[in-house]
């Protein structure tokens, strides 16, 4: 607990600027704060505050030593309430990130009713189709969809994601439907454009003499786009059969908007992931946000009712 008092001590000094201020603060003597900050800096071996008859400033070192007792103190707090009056309650701001498309569907609409539940905590969310660099920009948690790549950050797999071939009910009546991947020559592809990701294509699990093998094929039409939102739209429109995943059509196949060909050659799903950067304690938060999309994630309505 000393060393507890001497951090106090020292943020509501450099805080306020004064030792006459924070002593006041504290009901204490400023002698008395003097004492820790210069039994602190001792033991730290380091200066923390330039101290003159007018007026207190931090050095360099004392700078970055506020910030992290700012941060210590404020998790501490963060800890005790949530233990206090003998529940369970989150507090402070949770950042979290998210790949455009999906977050928009999926992520978004759970934001506010997260907060329903948890009123003391303030929420940010960034939507980028871009890898944001969680611990570097400061962010507590991401959702990613795809296969995870070796990092020091941890995952928690909240779902199943499948990629499934898609078409309108119409489209297929006028068309035919596939039976086999290498029938998509036939008909209207609608892919991603080459600058844009999936350069390897729609891939498909066949059988094989030692039993299955995921191959993957480049089908061509006449239309294709670097935006798969747009892809979605084209298919829903009737221009050709599209390589969605079940995150974004699920809705669209249980209303009967969109029909699945081709089910019995689907890939192995990868998966939905919730990253956070790598430490030991988690804020109180940020579990309780993913305990809450596992939750959701897990229910099959959740996919079918998204719009």
């Amino acid at each position: 607990m000393d060393k507890l008092k001497a951090l106090e001590s020292f943020v509501s000094v450099a805080t306020r600027g004064s030792l006459t201020a924070a002593a006041n603060a504290e009901g204490v003597a400023p002698a008395i704060m003097g004492r820790r900050l210069d039994a602190l800096e001792e033991k730290l071996g380091v200066k923390l505050l330039v101290r003159t008859t007018r007026r207190i400033s931090l050095t360099h070192e004392g700078s970055a030593f506020l910030e992290d007792c700012q941060r210590v103190l404020a998790d501490l707090a963060n800890a005790e309430a949530s233990v206090s009056a003998g529940g369970v309650k989150a507090s402070g701001h949770l950042r979290i990130t998210a790949p455009a498309g999906f977050g928009r569907r999926h992520v978004a609409p759970l934001v506010p009713r997260f907060r329903a539940q948890h009123a003391d905590v303030t929420i940010s969310l960034n939507l980028s189709d871009r890898v944001v660099d969680l611990a570097g920009e400061g962010y507590d948690c991401a959702v990613r969809v795809g296969d995870m790549p070796d990092s020091s950050l941890v995952s928690v797999r909240l779902a199943d994601n499948r990629r499934l071939c898609v078409a309108t009910p119409e489209y297929l009546q006028r068309h035919g439907v596939p039976q086999h991947p290498n029938d998509l020559a036939r008909f209207d592809c609608l892919s991603l454009s080459s600058d844009a990701s999936q350069t390897r294509g729609w891939a498909f699990r066949i059988a094989t003499g030692d039993g299955h093998e995921v191959i993957h094929l480049k089908p061509g039409g006449p239309l294709d786009c670097s935006d798969g939102q747009v892809l979605h739209g084209w298919c829903l429109a009737g221009y050709g059969i599209a390589w969605r995943s079940t995150w974004e059509v699920e809705g669209d196949i249980a209303a009967g908007r969109l029909v699945a060909v081709l089910e019995d050659f689907a890939a192995p799903p990868n998966g939905i992931y919730a990253v956070f950067p790598q430490r030991k304690h988690l804020p109180l938060r940020v579990r309780l946000w993913i305990d809450f999309l596992k939750h959701n994630y897990s229910q099959s309505e959740f996919w079918k009712a998204a719009p």
